[in-house]
């Protein structure tokens, strides 16, 4: 008689997802949408119909149709297939940028709230330089000043994104530096970097997935509004905030498809990542998984 296989606990990372999607559907909204934008983004330049770079004057600026779901641009380029591939850029540059600001974030400020002192004072006077200047404006000076490359537009973006994050761990490590189960770790042995990455650190994770969503959404209108502006991605590489330039200029006379197309998946971007902040925070959170 064989024995019957183990059950699989109930607080194991998978069971725990489906526990949080199943209980809250806008949750479950938020990461069907964020699935949709992944699947653009990873295979929309094999499956869209036609090159992003093809241009067709004699189909130059036709309304949508069966032929072209979303109507063709003023050099007969396919509007549908230039929002789609533009996906995978915008998210990359929204990631890149948030990834970036968080990682150099999270550890200026867990080390400021935890040791606190000289290192505090000279990390809040930095923050508060930042975020004295206009953010955008500072985006704006920085790809002025380094160029209107990919890689700028991403350390431009996390720069103004990092004081959010170090101000927020900085507040949460310097609450619970002190708590019990962290003095309870400290007397067991543990090393004051241990304390900080194992048993601190965790806690602020959960009010921080939700400026993670929030800062995604705010990183892709950052990008597209420095494309807008003529300082951001260069033409005629596929972007949202490129296309929506260009289509402006058309609205007048009519051409609205150009403009309203591309800024409705700007807008379907953030909405997602704003939907997806509590989420993000429940699955992260140790509490939930008791």
């Amino acid at each position: 008689m064989t024995d019957a296989p183990l059950p699989t606990p109930r607080n194991s990372g998978w069971a725990h997802l489906v526990y949080v999607l199943r209980d809250n559907p806008v949750t479950l909204l938020a990461f069907t949408l964020f699935a949709f934008l992944i699947f653009c983004a990873v295979l929309g330049p094999s499956v869209v119909p036609y090159d992003p770079l093809q241009t067709n004057a004699a189909k130059s600026l036709q309304p949508p149709s069966w032929e072209h779901w979303f109507g063709t641009d003023q050099i007969g380029r396919d509007v549908f297939s230039r929002v789609i591939v533009a996906t995978r850029l915008d998210l990359s540059i929204s990631v890149a940028a948030v990834a970036l600001s968080f990682v150099v974030g999270s550890v200026l400020g867990a080390i400021a709230g935890y040791w606190g002192g000289w290192l505090d004072a000279v990390l809040n006077r930095c923050l508060d330089t930042i975020m004295a200047f206009p953010l955008f404006v500072l985006a704006m000076g920085i790809v002025a000043a380094l160029g209107n490359t990919i890689e700028n537009i991403i350390y431009a973006t996390a720069i103004i994104n990092m004081p959010f994050y170090a101000r927020l761990v900085r507040a949460e490590v310097n609450i619970r530096r002190d708590a019990g189960f962290a003095r309870a770790a400290k007397l067991s042995g543990n090393s004051d970097l241990r304390v900080l990455a194992c048993h601190i650190f965790p806690n602020a994770l959960p009010p921080m997935m939700v400026q993670v969503s929030l800062n995604l959404g705010w990183a892709i209108l950052n990008a597209a509004g420095l494309s807008f502006i003529g300082l951001g991605v260069r033409p005629p590489t596929p972007e949202w905030g490129i296309m929506v330039a260009e289509g402006a200029n058309f609205i007048v006379s009519g051409e609205w498809w150009l403009a309203v197309f591309p800024g409705l998946w700007l807008m379907l971007a953030v909405f997602t990542f704003n939907l997806l902040g509590d989420g993000l925070r429940d699955i992260v959170d140790p509490r939930k998984r008791s």
